[in-house]
């Protein structure tokens, strides 16, 4: 009887917290949005939940005219730039911001902010968190659209709009990219040929793979040539020392301990020393 009992209450517990776990999952009324645009060489990440009227008249039932709205729904709505951009001729450096706006029947107020916790709790927006504020007329759409969209389009050379769109809202933002400085300091740096940090990475990469170790000693060079550091100096000596040429890794060796010293590093002289101490060995 005592088995029964203690079956029958295990099964109950085993049922019990079965039910307490479970999770019933049902469609979000406004479902979150996450978009990716590259606009000129600019990442633009949007990330938002979209509400639908419904049946609602917008601004009258859902939303109103003149009062802050997060522009979207739940947490606050995000846009994120890889660079330094211009919204509507405003400087906006890279960085993640939310859109806060003030509908109007004519003119929107676009506020992006720089903090991304209070959602849709209004009483906590405070304009010193603002980074900029700016109006932008809005436009009329021919066909209303029903749930809450943000769309990039219309790009140009260094341009692109981020259109709110809602009912027949269209309230269209310029974005300006700088992609020109991009460009140019890459193709220096392409025609420049490669950098010392490139020349000290093939080097170390054909060492310690048992490559060409001509080669890899012509790259180590090259790379102390456009600016010696200690670590460029040690890989040059191991190569030299790879190859036989001791009394050049010796002498390499001291002067990576002498850069190391310049650098505040003294502790690097300890690993070179027990290099030395060891060509030394093999050249008597």
């Amino acid at each position: 009887m005592k088995k029964l009992l203690f079956t029958f209450f295990a099964i109950a517990a085993l049922a019990a917290f079965t039910v307490a776990g479970a999770q019933i999952n049902t469609p979000a009324p406004s479902p979150f949005c996450k978009m990716e645009q590259k606009v000129g060489l600019t990442d633009v990440t949007l990330e938002y939940s979209r509400p639908s009227m419904r049946g609602r008249k917008l601004f009258v039932d859902v939303e109103s005219f003149g009062k802050i709205w997060r522009t979207g729904a739940n947490a606050s709505t995000k846009i994120t730039f890889s660079d330094d951009v211009k919204l509507e001729g405003h400087n906006i450096p890279a960085g993640t911001y939310a859109i806060y706006t003030i509908p109007d029947p004519s003119t929107w107020t676009v506020m992006i902010y720089k903090d991304l916790t209070i959602g849709g709790n209004i009483s906590k927006y405070d304009e010193a968190n603002e980074l900029v504020r700016f109006k932008v007329a809005r436009k009329r759409l021919s066909e209303p659209v029903e749930t809450f969209t943000i769309n990039i389009g219309n790009f140009a050379a260094n341009t692109a709009e981020i259109a709110l769109q809602w009912g027949e809202y269209h309230v269209p933002i310029k974005l300006e990219v700088n992609y020109d400085d991009k460009v140019v300091k890459d193709i220096e740096r392409t025609m420049a040929g490669p950098s010392r940090s490139e020349y000290y990475t093939a080097a170390n990469y054909y060492f310690n793979s048992g490559r060409d170790l001509n080669q890899a000693l012509a790259w180590a060079k090259k790379a102390n040539e456009m600016g010696e550091r200690y670590w460029q100096l040690r890989l040059q000596a191991k190569i030299e020392a790879k190859m036989g040429k001791y009394k050049e890794a010796i002498a390499t060796a001291n002067r990576s301990s002498a850069v190391a010293k310049e650098a505040g590093n003294e502790d690097y002289k300890k690993g070179n020393d027990k290099y030395i101490a060891d060509w030394s060995a093999k050249m008597r």
